[in-house]
């Protein structure tokens, strides 16, 4: 692949945040798109993850310095849009029982040697950007406070990337799952889909999230991925003040838009069937409302509003895996886990890559060939 020249056509598998945000980088650099989900955009992991921007104990080095360079892209994308409305910087507060502490203190004092803010607040510094968390669920001190985090809504800046690309004249094919590969003479010639229908190709990214490693295979590839579920239940409309990401001991909280929040524990992912299924207990989900109410008490008349199971997408060593195979080198992968903190900045590494552009130096840590 020495030149954008010789790549017209690239196809797209998955319609989340990374092939949303490769697909519109892709466009912008004058290819042309095709992306393609089984389901709708969005649909999938994106539309059931937690989308909390950070870096916040990301080893090793260059994790965190490809998540550090993901915050900064959102930013950057946020002030370019007039009106863009998907992305909340408030900054992320933590905290934990004594048994935890070291570790806090350990992943503040590793992110301060790398220059990331962070900064310890006392319980009544935490009352002023927090006011309605109950005092008595805080410590005096040793509240932990990034204030370059924040979350995005996944749902609305995969809206913004595919309405960017598709007014470049990207495609977009939905409901229509990827069912095979043809590959020849040491590349990737066209994409098939459930439909019947047969996408030639120059070349193929695999943004497919939970699936990369059945899309990997169809191409003759073996990708690890130790993928796991996740769990949020969302509240009806409440009037309480959360302005921010909060890590408390029993749960984790951020606003979801509309009065509504999203509550997290890592008890209620164990919740979800293993097989698959959607539903999830009832007694977890009321314990998770409970964990929200104790540090809230303003959330006493709360019910879940809604319950989304996601998988989340992790290669086997928990890193990235980023760029084009060398073996297959108009094949390349767009799959991790933190994706909606990396996309932006990542997705647009890999596009630059599959347009010919060497992006050796940034991805040299994230490529395939390392399993």
């Amino acid at each position: 692949m020495k030149g954008s020249s010789m790549v017209e056509h690239v196809v797209v598998i998955g319609a989340g945040v990374y092939g949303a945000a490769v697909t519109a980088s892709l466009a912008r650099r004058g290819a042309r798109v095709t992306v393609v989900d089984a389901g709708a955009p969005a649909g999938g992991t994106s539309g059931a993850t937690f989308s909390w921007i950070n870096s916040c104990g990301k080893q090793p080095r260059s994790y965190h310095d490809l998540s550090v360079a993901g915050m900064e892209a959102h930013r950057a994308l946020a002030a370019e849009v007039p009106g863009s409305d998907w992305y909340h910087e408030g900054g992320n507060l933590e905290w934990t029982d004594e048994s935890g502490l070291g570790e806090l203190r350990a992943k503040v004092s590793g992110v301060l040697d790398y220059g990331y803010e962070a900064r310890w607040l006392t319980r009544a510094e935490v009352l002023r950007l927090e006011p309605d968390i109950d005092p008595a669920e805080l410590p005096s001190d040793g509240i932990a406070f990034f204030p370059r985090e924040g979350w995005v809504e996944p749902t609305r800046l995969i809206g913004h990337l595919l309405s960017r690309a598709g007014g470049r004249g990207a495609w977009l094919v939905r409901d229509d799952a990827v069912t095979g590969l043809d590959v020849a003479a040491g590349a990737v010639r066209a994409v098939h889909l459930a439909s019947g229908r047969r996408l030639p190709a120059d070349a193929v990214v695999n943004c497919a999230g939970p699936q990369a490693a059945r899309i990997a295979e169809l191409a003759g590839l073996d990708l690890p991925m130790r993928n796991t579920r996740g769990v949020l239940v969302c509240t009806s409309p409440v009037a309480v003040s959360l302005a921010r990401v909060v890590h408390a001991p029993h749960v984790h909280l951020r606003p979801d838009g509309g009065g509504r929040l999203l509550l997290h524990t890592e008890e209620l992912d164990g919740a979800a069937p293993e097989n698959g299924g959607i539903g999830v207990d009832h007694w977890a989900v009321e314990q998770v409302l409970a964990a929200g109410q104790a540090l809230y008490p303003g959330l006493r008349d709360v019910s879940a509003e809604s319950v989304r199971v996601g998988e989340r997408p992790i290669p086997g060593d928990g890193l990235p895996v980023l760029g084009r195979v060398a073996a297959l080198p108009n094949f390349h992968f767009a799959v991790s886990h933190s994706g909606a903190t990396l996309c932006l900045h990542a997705g647009d590494l890999v596009a630059a890559e599959v347009l010919g552009e060497d992006r050796g130096d940034a991805l040299a840590a994230f490529r395939y060939e390392r399993f």
